[in-house]
């Protein structure tokens, strides 16, 4: 109740808007030729919807991979680039990531194809960012990956101690696992990222440490460490029965990502988002964290300066609605310029810092005039230093901050995604 109260709250100020709607409204391709001509350059995420099996906590948009599915999603892929080619052009793309369920489950069975024709029918200024899994990063495999360009590869190892793993049914060894890491390491890539997940069942801090000296030892050049969060409509969420909110929970995970950032910091790393360090001078992993951005594939979500909108997720519907010759968008929102601000100043935050001018040259609107004593309050709190140019987030404001949006990316994520995952073309959903 306490936690619903702050969302409304807060929303009021900072979005301008009582309620938060999605609609089932698809903005046609007139609409969206004129959306994208005041667009100089944009990012792309391709989603592949498929996994070798359902980890109980995750809650992306996935099902059980099958060759012959995923060859017909490829080729749906590939009939929603056409849709969007003319409009796009020539326009500069700027960041391409590659994010799932598991893309590398599509090695061999489209994922080639799909990423060969991006860049046939865009002007991509940008390296490739993908996910993987362990057990896909065999040699053969990595070759495989290198051949298509990749120069960023992120690894879902998630535990460093096999009773974690086992807890997370995740299918493999922690030796295995590091096997699997070393192989990908030698292939020199500009950057190797692992997730890590901390604040697990039982897990001590003394293990957090542990983990934390054998992750900088693998000699990859970024770690994504997060918590547990507990979505409702995944396995490991739909008890209840923990909630993400808990003040013993939040304290106890700032002490984990403390114990963390010592190790990092000490061994040469930066921060390089919430949850992310990057060695110093090297380039970082990232996902889609640029301003515009366009979602390719099922669930994918695609934001133009005054409106977002999402594909449906269901990988069947999305199929056919390309093989009919439509677009597969299920929900969209235009985006008043208050509630703009709030989604742009978010991203920022999640990446700790943004130049003040880049608010301005975005919305013609100088920040302090709009949001000066709220970034005040913070600098006073320690949370963030404000030397008048930029904004920075040290680390105490950076944990806090985000456990303080996590309050709503948490409830939004649950009732957007929750309600896609069971209805493929809902009507309205109010976050």
């Amino acid at each position: 109740m306490v936690e619903k109260f702050i969302r409304n709250t807060f929303s009021r100020i900072f979005t301008g808007e009582k309620e938060i709607a999605l609609s089932n409204v698809t903005p046609t391709l007139e609409d969206l030729n004129i959306k994208f001509l005041e667009i100089e350059e944009l990012g792309i995420y391709l989603h592949i919807p498929f996994c070798e099996q359902i980890c109980p906590y995750c809650p992306y948009n996935k099902e059980i991979f099958d060759p012959d599915i995923a060859r017909k999603y490829a080729n749906a892929v590939k009939k929603e680039i056409d849709l969007y080619s003319e409009v796009i052009g020539t326009k500069p793309v700027t960041s391409f990531y590659i994010g799932g369920g598991t893309p590398t489950t599509m090695l061999l069975h489209g994922l080639e194809d799909m990423i060969e024709y991006i860049y046939k029918t865009f002007n991509m200024q940008c390296e490739i960012h993908i996910e993987s899994h362990p057990n896909h990063l065999s040699q053969a495999n990595l070759d495989i990956i290198k051949s298509l360009g990749v120069q960023n590869l992120s690894v879902g190892v998630e535990a460093l101690q096999d009773k974690y793993l086992k807890f997370l049914n995740r299918p493999y060894t922690v030796a295995e696992m590091r096997a699997a890491v070393n192989r990908a390491v030698k292939m020199d890539f500009k950057c190797v990222n692992l997730d890590y997940i901390f604040e697990l069942p039982g897990q001590t801090y003394k293990e957090v440490e542990q983990a934390g000296h054998e992750l900088v030892g693998m000699g990859i050049n970024q770690v994504a460490a997060y918590p547990l969060f507990r979505f409702p409509y995944t396995k490991m969420g739909s008890s209840g029965k923990v909630s993400n909110f808990k003040l013993a929970t939040i304290f106890k995970r700032r002490k984990m990502i403390g114990i963390l950032e010592k190790i990092f910091y000490d061994s040469g790393f930066e921060r390089s988002s919430v949850w992310a360090f990057t060695k110093k001078g090297e380039s970082k992993y990232c996902s889609v964290t640029v301003p515009l951005y366009l979602g390719l594939g099922a669930s994918g979500g695609t934001y133009l300066n005054d409106i977002f909108y999402l594909n449906t997720f269901n990988v069947a519907e999305y199929i056919k609605a390309q093989e009919s010759g439509k677009n597969a968008i299920a929900l969209s929102i235009n985006m008043p310029k208050k509630m703009q601000m709030a989604a742009w100043l978010y991203w920022r935050i999640y990446e700790t810092k943004f130049n003040k001018e880049d608010f301005s040259l975005r919305f013609g609107q100088d920040i302090d005039s709009l949001l000066g004593k709220y970034l005040k309050f913070c600098a006073r709190m320690g949370f963030l230093k404000d030397d008048g140019k930029q904004i920075i987030l040290t680390d105490r404001g950076t944990y806090w901050l985000h456990a303080f949006e996590d309050i709503f990316s948490i409830d939004y994520i649950s009732t957007l995604w929750g309600t896609s995952k069971q209805n493929p073309w809902p009507r309205k959903v109010l976050l």
